[in-house]
């Protein structure tokens, strides 16, 4: 398998809810060239995406202005299968890495994206029907066709991770994860551990909590934002998302948060966050308001 370099931008534009954000071509067109003004060159995509619509609304928008094409690095994912309202004949939600299905989701993919080459392709959840073996030769298939650059995971476990690392002669690059403040599993089952030891940067989905923490009334939402408010205050923040993403970027893997707005206001102050710095105490400070407790 051919594999160059692989690097991320400090912050991933996520289009998952592209379709959602009511703009015509010329609009999403505006959007991808403000996040790359402003340093955000990795695109995050997944075939499923609103419907299945949303590679191509952005693949549509690239084809106003295709030059743009080399100045970003394209991410999608496949796995998942839906049902969504029997297409396929599908009657149950389900997962699918067959060679097959991997070849054709890139080639979907590949069309709705409007581009030759996917920068990265990740399984997008643990299938435990994964063949390995299977999976890397459709791996090794699209690469030597110049069609994937290269391959990671999305959701998968250490030992999951593994698996598939055993039938693979050039490394995995990321592993996408949830990570919030909210959300603090993969600190402590081994994934962020994980990346660490290999060296590899995760990245990071559901950063703000798809936005609940901002209004949820639970006791852990209520704690987190007076705790992150507080810490704002202190460390000069412009609102507690910027708190957040902070807090994200301090663990030693390196995670790269994934923005998945189109309001520009909102993705300068993600940003911005990388200048937010914050010490330890207050970094424990959020997990113990997270958690409810104290660490041991």
């Amino acid at each position: 398998m051919t594999v160059s370099h692989f690097e991320f931008s400090n912050f991933v534009a996520g289009f998952w809810r592209i379709n959602a954000w009511n703009m015509n071509v010329q609009q999403r067109l505006a959007l991808i060239e403000q996040y790359l003004e402003l340093g955000v060159t990795s695109m995050d995509h997944a075939d499923i995406y609103g419907v299945y619509e949303c590679e191509s609304l952005f693949g549509e928008a690239l084809s106003l202005a295709p030059k743009l094409r080399d100045k970003m690095q394209i991410i999608s994912k496949c796995g998942i299968k839906p049902m969504f309202g029997g297409l396929d004949n599908r009657y149950v939600n389900h997962y699918d890495t067959s060679k097959q299905h991997i070849i054709t989701s890139v080639e979907r993919s590949l069309t709705s994206l409007n581009t030759d080459y996917l920068d990265a392709l990740l399984i997008h959840r643990p299938d435990p029907l994964m063949q390995a073996d299977e999976v890397a030769e459709a791996f090794f298939q699209l690469n030597s066709q110049g069609k994937v650059k290269h391959f990671g995971v999305s959701n998968f476990l250490p030992q999951q991770f593994d698996l598939l690392q055993s039938r693979l002669d050039a490394p995995l690059i990321t592993n996408q994860v949830e990570i919030s403040v909210q959300c603090l599993t993969h600190i402590h089952d081994g994934v962020l551990d994980q990346c660490q030891r290999l060296g590899i940067r995760p990245m990071a989905w559901s950063c703000l909590g798809g936005g609940e923490l901002f209004h949820a009334q639970t006791e852990q939402a209520l704690r987190l934002r007076n705790c992150l408010t507080l810490i704002a205050e202190q460390v000069g923040a412009k609102d507690i998302s910027q708190v957040i993403y902070a807090w994200v970027r301090m663990l030693p893997s390196q995670p790269v948060p994934i923005i998945g707005s189109g309001n520009i206001d909102r993705i300068r102050a993600a940003v911005d966050s990388i200048n937010i710095t914050l010490d330890k105490q207050q970094w424990f400070s959020i997990w113990q308001a997270s958690t409810g407790h104290s660490v041991p």
